[in-house]
């Protein structure tokens, strides 16, 4: 393992200062917005605006890459995020921070990809799944770190601000100083959604669903625990613990979906996710350690949806269209999590803070019934033909971009199907 990482041991360096910055940058968004008097609609939008920046980055931000080359465009991408960060301290002011956001999730993309290319290009056949594995890895760490930052310092003053603007600033040197060749020009990304559809209609739906549900859910849930009465260092523990229970049950739920038919996997774990979030509705619980407790479990059944949901729609595609396959899925997660904040601010505000859980729990009942009702006009693939979800490493959320499933060990060695 060591012999496969010191080469890339500088990248991946600067990978854990980058998501470091944006796990505190997106937790403390909406703790600071919440404490700022901000409606429940613009805090939605924070997550919609910075979605929709992501979403254009990842079509974008490869041909701004050609023409100027990897290292300027990751300087420049890395000095932008910077000085947002530091402006959204210095401007508090709602249009402001929206402008800003979306600006910073469409240069969060462009450093992601170049970031992936370049640990692509370092990698070999045998080590590319260990470099696979410790990237999650070090992505879930960073921000888990970050948001456990909002827990220790003061959110009213503007030292957390400085203190993300000095995490992507040491985000950039790593690459910047590196004396490695520049990798392959990034590919172009494409969206076929018809051909989405027509290879796995419950992975299309599911994924579309999961990300309004996760969109609302990762946007809010930080303005709905506030509302709730959590002091900020509960809130960024709450989100942390969320995090970590998606990761440990990824490893029980892939197995299972591995020996039987994924989309009732998919189903039940959509149901006990919309049952968590039925029970935060109905009894709008104020006591800080029953709430944990449901969101813990929440978590947990939602955030193993994506990778389960993805391991169906490659059961019926080629090997060769892996990448193709899962990086359409991923623009289709995209824009969900352009869709949920934007839905669950108005949403919050209309019926109170628990009612952010109403939203979640349509869009995962939504996936129960359509996984059923396809269960039955569609054969469940054979055990053996299926894509094996355990022997390649997942991340608890969607991989940050389609760059990143280059990385895969099921993606093409020659890295042509992309």
């Amino acid at each position: 393992m060591p012999r496969n990482i010191l080469p890339v041991l500088s990248l991946l360096l600067g990978t854990l200062f980058l998501f470091l910055g944006n796990g505190l940058q997106g937790l403390l968004l909406p703790v600071r917005g919440t404490m700022e008097g901000y409606s429940n609609e613009v805090l939605g939008l924070l997550g919609t605006t910075w979605a929709g920046g992501f979403v254009a980055g990842c079509f974008v931000a490869p041909i701004l890459v050609r023409r100027i080359g990897h290292v300027r465009a990751f300087s420049g991408f890395g000095a932008i995020i910077c000085l947002n960060v530091l402006l959204t301290g210095i401007v508090v002011n709602d249009v402001a921070w929206l402008t800003l956001r979306a600006v910073t999730g469409f240069c969060t993309a462009g450093t992601s990809m170049i970031i992936e290319s370049w640990l692509n290009e370092r990698a070999t056949n045998e080590s590319r799944g260990a470099i696979f594995s410790f990237y999650i890895a070090i992505t879930l760490l960073g921000v888990v770190g970050g948001q456990l930052l909002v827990g220790v310092i003061d959110v009213s003053t503007p030292i957390l601000f400085m203190i993300c603007g000095i995490l992507y600033c040491i985000a950039i040197l790593p690459t910047t100083l590196s004396t490695a060749a520049s990798p392959q020009p990034l590919k172009r990304v494409s969206l076929d959604l018809p051909g989405l559809y027509r290879n796995s209609p419950v992975s299309f739906v599911g994924i579309l669903m999961i990300g309004i549900a996760n969109g609302a859910y990762g946007t809010l849930v930080a303005v709905f625990a506030a509302q709730a009465g959590m002091h900020q260092g509960t809130i960024a523990v709450m989100v942390s613990i969320t995090i970590f229970a998606g990761a440990i049950m990824q490893f029980p739920a892939g197995r299972l979906s591995d020996r039987m038919d994924r989309r009732y996997v998919l189903a039940a774990l959509s149901a006990l996710s919309a049952i968590a979030a039925v029970l935060l509705v109905l009894f709008e619980p104020m006591n800080v350690y029953v709430i944990i407790v449901l969101v813990a479990v929440y978590g947990a059944a939602a955030n193993a949806l994506y990778p389960i949901a993805v391991a169906h729609a490659n059961d019926f595609a080629a090997p060769e269209d892996f990448v193709k396959i899962s990086g359409g899925l991923l623009l289709l997660f995209g824009i969900g999590t352009i869709i949920g904040p934007t839905i669950g601010g108005p949403v919050m505000t209309h019926f109170g803070a628990h009612a952010l859980f109403a939203v979640t729990a349509v869009a995962h009942v939504a996936v129960v019934v359509h996984a059923i009702l396809r269960s039955r006009i569609r054969p469940a693939i054979a055990t053996a033909d299926k894509d094996n979800y355990t022997t390649a490493p997942t991340a608890t959320a969607p991989l940050a971009t389609p760059e990143s499933l280059m990385l895969d060990p099921r993606a093409p060695a020659d890295g042509e199907a992309r």
